[in-house]
């Protein structure tokens, strides 16, 4: 038997509670109305059965809105054929109307609602029943039947602006996500990729002068220790703010030209020659310019180390009044270059969509006869 004395009832104890206490209302209200309605027919036990019966049958109205919406209406409409006294006979009416306009069947609704507007008015009339109801009567029923069913289409109006709002904030929160997600993999591809590449290459030279010059290998080695080392703490750095986004983030320095010294070295070290060339007066720019920048530097370096076969390149960077401009050229096979740059992998497409977010131009090309340039310009005004 379950602890919880209220999941005897099922799911469907709320609807069973409200018609219980509407039916008690219903009674109640009645018999203290008909004290002022000497004229009508007195409330015996049809009167009892019908004013239960109507608050009943809005059990089903969740899952049988406009079944329930037609009985309920249909024994309103006959307890005021029989004359019996007007009261809170017409609360489970409003219930029912809600609840199918809230469910979308506009329609039913109001067909329902001139039904019994109809049918008390004109089947009294027409089967002429006493007591009549006067012309104030008809009037005073007519307006309090079209009130209610506009605060119920107001009510409507206002349930679909926040289910609209909602997903409206739904689909935002996973818009945001997504290019958390994607801004993410971009920093983990552009990480590991650098940093396994000049291993890679490290590794190659190592077994290469393994036997015939230990020293040199020596240095090939270290300075894969010295790349998988900062690999693993840039990584690290990623995976705690995944791990613990309602943090701060860790304190490890932020892709910045400042560090662009320590991507020559790496470059030298792979075997590439690096020149470096600064244009007008360097200053403090943006989180977002600062990142872009090294990550295209970054992973231009990156692919002139696996795809290019060059001996040397040259990094330019351009502080312009506005904005920032980056340049990567080597002298290496610039056709050897074409697959990453229709798309064979994801450095430089992801080069494009860094550069595009911040509203900036880009461009990836082989140069004429030999080697392959990589260009951007990033606005300072695009950064967020």
């Amino acid at each position: 038997m379950p602890r919880d004395p209220w999941l005897w009832w099922g799911p469907g104890w709320p609807l069973l509670a409200l018609a219980l206490v509407l039916a008690a209302v219903q009674v109640m209200g009645t018999h203290v109305a008909a004290r002022w309605q000497p004229d009508r027919r007195a409330v015996d036990g049809v009167a009892l059965a019908l004013l239960v019966a109507g608050p009943l049958a809005l059990v089903g109205r969740r899952r049988y809105p406009v079944a329930t919406l037609w009985s309920v209406s249909g024994v309103a409409l006959l307890y005021m054929l029989l004359g019996y006294p007007y009261g809170p006979v017409l609360l489970s009416v409003m219930v029912a109307l809600y609840s199918a306009i809230m469910a979308g069947h506009r329609l039913a609704t109001w067909l329902a609602a001139v039904a019994i507007l109809g049918g008390h008015l004109g089947l009294r009339l027409l089967l002429q029943l006493t007591p009549r109801p006067t012309w104030t009567q008809a009037l005073a029923f007519a307006v309090w039947l079209l009130l209610v069913l506009l605060v119920c289409e107001a009510l409507r109006v206002r349930h679909e602006r926040l289910q609209d709002a909602k997903r409206t904030q739904q689909e935002e929160a996973r818009r945001r996500a997504s290019e958390e997600r994607l801004t993410m993999a971009r920093e983990l591809h552009d990480v590991l990729a650098h940093h396994i590449s000049m291993m890679n290459v490290q590794a190659g030279v190592a077994l290469h002068l393994m036997d015939r010059r230990p020293e040199q290998a020596r240095i090939a080695l270290t300075a894969i220790e010295a790349a998988s080392r900062e690999a693993m703490g840039e990584l690290r750095s990623v995976l705690m703010i995944l791990n613990r986004p309602d943090e701060p983030p860790p304190r490890a320095p932020a892709p910045s030209l400042a560090r662009l010294d320590g991507l020559v070295d790496q470059a030298a070290a792979a075997g590439i020659a690096v020149r470096t060339q600064v244009e007008g007066e360097p200053r403090p720019l943006p989180a977002p310019i600062e990142a872009t920048a090294y990550r295209i530097v970054q992973e231009a370096l990156t692919n002139v180390i696996r795809h290019a076969r060059a001996s040397a390149a040259a990094v330019r960077i351009g502080y312009g009044p506005c904005e920032l401009t980056v340049e990567i050229e080597d002298n290496g096979d610039g056709a050897g270059q074409k697959p990453v740059l229709a798309g064979g992998g994801n450095g430089i497409p992801g080069m494009r969509e860094r550069v595009r977010a911040l509203g900036g131009e880009f461009e990836a090309v082989p140069l004429p006869g030999r080697g392959f340039r990589v260009w951007a310009r990033l606005p300072e005004d695009g950064a967020p």
